[in-house]
């Protein structure tokens, strides 16, 4: 029999205390923010603001409830004070009415109103809000995490650059503002595979003497084009064809405007929820909480600890039957960064072009990543990596040595991973990180691991970076196999077999896994 009766949900993971009301609609909506007069967001300030405003804000929406069935509650992840109290009041509720209780993932949330609201059946999601930013996808009963940022998430970086300039919080839509009058300067771009970091970026906007203007348009620029390029990295590893954006940086009129370009230039579709469901909202924690309950997914009382790291990649999805059957984005022999022609024994990669980035940004990292990319993959083939062999390179184009094997994508076993291991293993001996190891990199060939597309590859000997490299081959494995935790230990195997220094690397990267993104 369906679900029927509302569920009340409660949103209070950071700045925003919030509750609504959801049956087969949105009945009920009341939000009551914490405005900090100076700064960024205070955690136990937020907490008392919360603890203030929660039973005005709740019980106007239980004014309009007729058939509560439920109490949902945002469980994580967050700022810790915020979701105890949130949590506090939701247990409270749920013994007093005698009603079940269910913890929701934040995370999760923004996606599954996002997919109510706009009608898209089964996107490549960007999750872009003040402390996450996450390329999600739907794979065999989880949500699993594509990319992510390896530092603070882009609401967080575009706050702090506008702290550093007292514009008051949140600084994304005067940012905005400010950009529309300015013009593009060089600052740090970074991208490591599917992951990104924001941290340099604004170190650079912060300590630039151009305009306010120009800073800001290109602190955007920058920043929303690697959010973009990441998410095309997902669509192509994948071949879904729709793309959602959510969470509260997802207002922003520009980044909206380039997600949009690049789903036209693959043939993807593009959905964005209106603004009342974009920032935090109860609704959203109202929506996805009926879903659980209407799956059987009530919580124990002795179960709702909160959990400030709770990953949208922990939670089992059982409201969900099964994936949409996709189709390819774009040409078959386009990749997300270049496309490749097959002539004879040559191949040819020729780098696009994209109409998302800025001329002067796009042309910098044709340039910059073609020229490093030859001198990388013969540094690599020097330190006995296979690698296709270098004929010809211009600005934009590397002909080379065609590969003829499969992707190690279509051929997950262990014995390839193990290949696939000694040679990274190898790499890293050289001295050189991959960037951008994922599946579809590594092809399988005659009984060895041969490596391509070293456009994000560098020359480094530390720690972080080979972590990193790591961290972005075993997410790609968590995202798109059931499989991944023995595939990942047989490419231990191989990568220990080759490399001295492998066991401090596994251990940076299990750090990193970790690694809480609410600092």
């Amino acid at each position: 029999m369906p679900f029927s009766g509302q569920v009340l949900g409660i949103e209070g993971t950071a700045w925003n205390l919030s509750a609504a009301l959801f049956n087969d609609h949105l009945c009920a909506l009341e939000s009551d923010p914490y405005r900090p007069p100076t700064g960024g967001i205070h955690p136990r300030e937020a907490a008392q603001h919360h603890a203030s405003v929660a039973a005005s804000v709740i019980g106007k929406v239980l004014d309009e409830a007729d058939d509560l069935q439920g109490i949902a509650f945002s469980q994580g992840p967050g700022l810790g004070p915020c979701l105890r109290t949130v949590a506090t009041a939701a247990r409270a509720l749920a013994v007093a009415r005698n009603l079940p209780l269910i913890g929701v993932n934040h995370c999760v949330a923004h996606v599954e109103i996002g997919r109510f609201t706009t009608g898209c059946e089964d996107p490549i999601v960007l999750y872009a809000s003040g402390a996450n930013t996450q390329v999600i996808g739907y794979l065999n009963n989880r949500y699993r995490i594509f990319g992510e940022t390896l530092d603070i998430g882009i609401g967080n970086a575009l706050d702090k650059f506008a702290r550093s300039k007292n514009l008051p919080h949140p600084g994304g839509p005067l940012i905005e503002k400010f950009a529309v009058k300015g013009s593009y300067i060089d600052l740090p771009y970074t991208v490591k595979g599917m992951d990104l970091a924001f941290s340099g970026l604004v170190s650079a906007a912060k300590e630039s003497r151009d305009s306010l203007e120009d800073v800001c348009f290109s602190l955007q620029e920058t920043a929303f084009a690697m959010c973009v390029e990441v998410t095309e990295r997902a669509l192509a590893q994948t071949g879904k064809d729709e793309v959602l954006l959510v969470g509260g940086v997802g207002a922003n009129r520009r980044l909206q405007q380039m997600l949009r370009t690049m789903c036209e230039d693959r043939g993807a579709s593009f959905y964005v929820p209106e603004n009342t469901f974009l920032g935090d909202n109860g609704a959203m924690i109202a929506y996805t909480g009926r879903l659980m309950l209407s799956h059987g997914d009530p919580l124990p009382l002795s179960d709702s600890t909160v959990n400030p790291n709770f990953r949208s990649d922990e939670v089992t999805v059982t409201w969900r039957s099964g994936e949409r059957e996709s189709r390819t984005t774009g040409p078959t022999n386009q990749g997300a960064e270049a496309v490749v022609t097959l002539n004879g024994h040559e191949a040819t990669k020729c780098r696009s072009s994209k109409r998302y980035r800025m001329p002067g940004l796009d042309h910098r990292l044709l340039t910059e990543r073609t020229r490093a990319e030859a001198k990388l993959i013969v540094q690599a083939r020097s330190g006995g990596v296979s690698t296709p062999v270098i004929r010809d390179i211009t600005r934009d184009t590397i002909v080379m040595e065609e590969i003829r094997g499969q992707q190690l994508k279509e051929v997950l076993t262990r014995e390839n991973l193990t290949l696939t291991g000694e040679a990274i293993g190898r790499l890293h001996t050289a001295g050189i990180v991959h960037g951008d190891l994922t599946t579809s990199n590594l092809i399988i060939r005659d009984q060895e691991c041969v490596l391509i597309d070293f456009g994000l590859a560098h020359a480094t000997h530390e720690i972080e970076n080979r972590g990193v490299d790591l961290h972005v081959l075993f997410q790609t494995l968590q995202s798109t196999t059931s499989e991944a935790a023995p595939l990942r230990a047989a490419f231990i195997k191989g990568y220990t077999a080759t490399f001295d220094g492998a066991a401090e690397v596994i251990e940076r990267e299990e750090e990193i896994i970790h690694r809480g993104r609410y600092l």
